[in-house]
């Protein structure tokens, strides 16, 4: 990726990252926000004929198509003082104007929880998410969550979908660390979204497994869907899996395990941990996919109950690169592997 600002986090460090150039950015289009003053925008003659919603699109990118067609639904814009369908062609001279309603509030509460914070500006914020919080909440994890921090820290959170919180575009497991991006406002969560769901965020991640693969690389190609007996899991075995590609190197042997860097094209629940299984190397630690007999084939008793004391799926989302959806400038964040996978690592090359 050419011209690409690359951001290391260093190991520990809570809040900014502190670069000069790395500043708030501006939202597009005029800065219509939820609960700001309406906007209003005159057709001008070249713009005659198109569609009332694909209009607003163009005049204030900052806003979903999605959140331009429920406002239009709600009766929240006009074309010359007049409700109109969101298909309506317009005419040049016509005034359009668009007043959103305030946000709803999500009903998380905010939490003061700190926050790994590599890189923040207007428009997103990206985190070195440590292993066991949550993203978002659900049974179970109704607080101390991603969300409720997120909630805490920021006061301009993305109102997606007319509801304030915020712009949550992908997620990680509870139990897996490592980079995470979030977007502020609604201009950024459309741009990060579209990027991830057009396969063009490159997400590499740090796994330790068990076992020495024969190969240095490899790819795996394997649909992934719901187990077809064990709702709670997935699996390459479903009837309605979805296309998943990972890509994976060896990054250091140990013998009896290996640190892999993974690559992975897709992005389906649990794809790498699934992966991973199916090729005959789990990820260490991971209760539902490792197997509780594989950590028998270790034959050192010493480094068996070493690595039988790793308590989460060693699995770290390592480097993320993306393009900046209001500028887009390319960016690339790396984040060190945390302390328990860091002296794992350590051990088992000092046992190798």
């Amino acid at each position: 990726m050419a011209d690409t600002k690359e951001i290391k986090s260093p190991t520990g460090q809570i809040g900014h990252d502190g670069l000069d150039d790395a500043g708030p950015v501006p939202a597009a289009g005029g800065g219509l926000e939820s609960g700001r003053a309406p906007g209003a925008f005159s057709v001008l003659p070249e713009e005659a004929g198109q569609r009332l919603d694909l209009f607003l699109t163009r005049k204030a990118p900052e806003l979903s198509r999605a959140r331009i067609q429920k406002a239009i639904d709600e009766g929240c814009v006009r074309v010359n003082d007049r409700l109109v369908p969101a298909s309506r062609k317009l005419k040049a001279g016509e005034e359009v104007r668009i007043a959103l309603p305030e946000l709803k509030p999500c009903g998380v509460l905010p939490e003061a929880i700190d926050l790994p914070i590599l890189y923040e500006d207007a428009s997103l914020l990206v985190i070195d998410k440590p292993a066991g919080l949550v993203v978002h909440p659900a049974p179970g994890h109704s607080a101390g969550t991603l969300v409720n921090a997120l909630l805490h820290h920021c006061q301009d959170l993305s109102g997606i979908g007319g509801v304030l919180r915020p712009g949550i575009v992908h997620r990680l497991d509870m139990e897996t660390s490592g980079l995470l991006v979030a977007a502020k406002s609604d201009a950024a969560h459309h741009g990060l979204a579209g990027q991830f769901k057009g396969h063009e965020v490159k997400k590499t991640y740090l796994a330790l497994v068990y076992g020495d693969p024969k190969d240095d690389s490899g790819r795996i190609e394997a649909a992934v869907g719901r187990h077809p007996t064990d709702r709670k899991k997935m699996s390459t075995q479903s009837r309605h899996g979805r296309a998943a590609v990972s890509l994976w190197r060896v990054r250091e042997r140990y013998g009896a395990a290996t640190l892999l860097e993974v690559d992975i094209e897709t992005g389906r629940t649990h794809q790498i941990r699934v992966h991973l299984t199916e090729i005959g190397h789990p990820v260490i630690g991971d209760k539902v996919y490792g197997g509780t007999g594989r950590i028998k084939t270790i034959a050192d008793p010493f480094v068996r109950s070493r690595v039988k004391g790793m308590e989460r799926q060693a699995l770290h989302a390592w480097r993320l690169s993306f393009r900046h959806p209001l500028t887009g400038e390319a960016l690339t964040f790396t984040a060190p592997l945390p302390k328990d996978m860091a002296d794992l690592c350590e051990f088992l090359r000092n046992q190798a």
